[in-house]
Formats: C-alpha cells, sequence, structure tokens
C-alpha cells in the first residue's frame, strides 16, 4: 500500500526484429531470447505479446538490399510496410510503433544521406517523411523517428498532416546518445557505420542541458511522447525531461544494457530475473512512462504471476 513506483506491462514496448524470407526464426547471439523474424513468423508473435498482455511494439526492419539512400525503406511492399499489415490483422488490439530511421537500410550504415563523407541533414528529412508517411498507410498505429537529425518531427509532422494521416502520432528519440550500449542492436540489424561515428548527429554522453534542448526544440516541432535513450547510464535526464515537459516520457531500455544482465546471469553471477525487474522498477521510478525493453515479455510473464 505504501509502495511509491508500481511497474505494470502497460508500461511495456517490445522491440521486434523483421527480415525478408519465409520460416524465419534466427536467435540473435549477442541478445539471448530475441530473433529476427520473417513477416510470415509475426501473427504467432504478436498473439502471443497480446496474450501476456503486452500493449505495444516497436518494428525494426531488416531489408534484403541495402543501397547508399536505403530506397528500400519506403517501398510499399517493404518489410516493415508487410509486417504491419500482418501484426494488425492478426492482433488489431496491439499497438504497431514503427523505427522511422534509414541506418537498417542503407549500405554505409548511417541515419542519413551521405554526400563525400558527410550526413546530409536536409536531403535525409525527405526520405524520413515518405517513410513515416509509408508506415502510417500501412497501418502504422505511431511512428518513431530516431535519426536525431535536425527538423524531423516538424517535418514529418507536416508529411503526416499533409497525406491525412493527422492522428498519427510521433514517439520522438529526443535525447538520444552516441553511446556504446548499441552494439548487440547494429549486430541484429547489420547496421554499424561503415566509417567513422554517429557522434556528429547524436548527443555527447557528457551532455544534459543540450538533452533538455533537443526535447524542447521536438516538442515545439509537435511531438506527441520525448524519449530518452539509452535508459541505465540516463536516469538522470530521465528524471530532469520528466519535471521539466509535461509530456508523456518514453526510456529505451537498450541492447547492450539487455545483454549485460543475460552475461552475466548465465555466468552466474547475478540473479537475472531480480535484476532484471529492479532495472525496468528504476527506470520507471526515474520517470518513465513506457519503456522499450527486449526484457518485455520476460517481465511480463513475472508480473502476470503477482
Amino acid at each position: 500500500m505504501v509502495r511509491e513506483t508500481k511497474l505494470s506491462v502497460d508500461d511495456l514496448i517490445y522491440p521486434i526484429f523483421v527480415t525478408f524470407g519465409e520460416s524465419v526464426r534466427d536467435e540473435i547471439s549477442s541478445m539471448p531470447g530475441n530473433f529476427r523474424l520473417s513477416v510470415d513468423m509475426l501473427a504467432d508473435e504478436a498473439r502471443e505479446i497480446v496474450s501476456l498482455g503486452i500493449p505495444a511494439v516497436i518494428l525494426f526492419g531488416i531489408p534484403e538490399t541495402k543501397d547508399a539512400t536505403g530506397s528500400s525503406a519506403i517501398d510499399p511492399d517493404g518489410v516493415v510496410q508487410n509486417a504491419i499489415k500482418e501484426i494488425k490483422t492478426a492482433a488489431p488490439e496491439l499497438i504497431v510503433i514503427t523505427d522511422v530511421c534509414i541506418d537498417e537500410y542503407t549500405d554505409h550504415g548511417h541515419c542519413g544521406i551521405v554526400e563525400d563523407g558527410r550526413v546530409l541533414n536536409d536531403p535525409t528529412l525527405e526520405v524520413l517523411g515518405e517513410m513515416a508517411v509509408s508506415h502510417a498507410r500501412a497501418g502504422a498505429d505511431m511512428v518513431a523517428p530516431s535519426d536525431m537529425m535536425d527538423g524531423r518531427i516538424g517535418h514529418i509532422r507536416k508529411m503526416l498532416d499533409r497525406e491525412g494521416f493527422s492522428d498519427t502520432p510521433i514517439m520522438a528519440y529526443s535525447a538520444k546518445y552516441a553511446s556504446g550500449f548499441y552494439g548487440p542492436f547494429r549486430e541484429a540489424c547489420d547496421s554499424a557505420p561503415q566509417f567513422g561515428d554517429r557522434s556528429t548527429y547524436q548527443m555527447d554522453p557528457a551532455n544534459s542541458r543540450e538533452a533538455m534542448r533537443e526535447v524542447f526544440l521536438d516538442i515545439q516541432e509537435n511531438a506527441d511522447i520525448v524519449m530518452v535513450k539509452p535508459a541505465l547510464a540516463y536516469m538522470d535526464i530521465i528524471c530532469r525531461v520528466k519535471d521539466e515537459f509535461s509530456l508523456p516520457v518514453a526510456a529505451y531500455n537498450v541492447s547492450g544494457e539487455f545483454s549485460m544482465v543475460k552475461a552475466a546471469a548465465e555466468k552466474g553471477w547475478i540473479d537475472g530475473e531480480r535484476v532484471m525487474m529492479e532495472i525496468l522498477l528504476s527506470i520507471k521510478r526515474a520517470g518513465a512512462d513506457m519503456i522499450l525493453t527486449y526484457h518485455a515479455k520476460e517481465a511480463a510473464r513475472k508480473l502476470g504471476k503477482g
């Protein structure tokens, strides 16, 4: 009765990696229990997620071909576009959020259009806008731009509104840091940068005031939800964002955070289930209204047991 913070299955968003092919269920070596799934495997996955009470998923696409401009990201018959339709048919009550970023679709692994070794901000916005619209047209309930290009929330909002999707909300990756915790995700999507790094457009881990400016700008551009990523090393940022702004706050418990728990538990150094729940509770306590986490199914089973 006196517990200050309560973690609920309603707080969880489960990331899914979708790939091309048929009958693909390929476990990601650095992320035990998480898989690359082909579209035809998603119906059963969606129904399992609903049965656990998890309200939402976020989709990441792994296309069959990649090129310099990430052209497959806007293909109406692309892997994510088909995945949305499959999930909404099998489990219409499940909220489908889509990642809007082209790093998974480019052969150079960067989140934007590259020219002479530089990531170009404004040309990238056009692709991101088309990508968001294609997801909404396929039936996505929400889009989540993760690229960190300047002005992308406003541009995507304008394009969604213009194409008749004014009710499609935007979850903005507002304070996304250039972090070392993303390694397993990049393995899952084969999206590691082929040159340089992403520090020119993602945030310096040393900065907190910059995070407040980034969140403020996304809110000014009509974001509906703002996100802090990663979560564990940035609890102070989650707390500040929650205290300073009135929008719902999401936190991404990222792949490296997940994999560290799994690796230590496998060694017998920690009680993995207990640490998982402690981490998720602490993210909620810091101020997150929703948590994107690869632990979601395991945590939902634990919460379901009471």
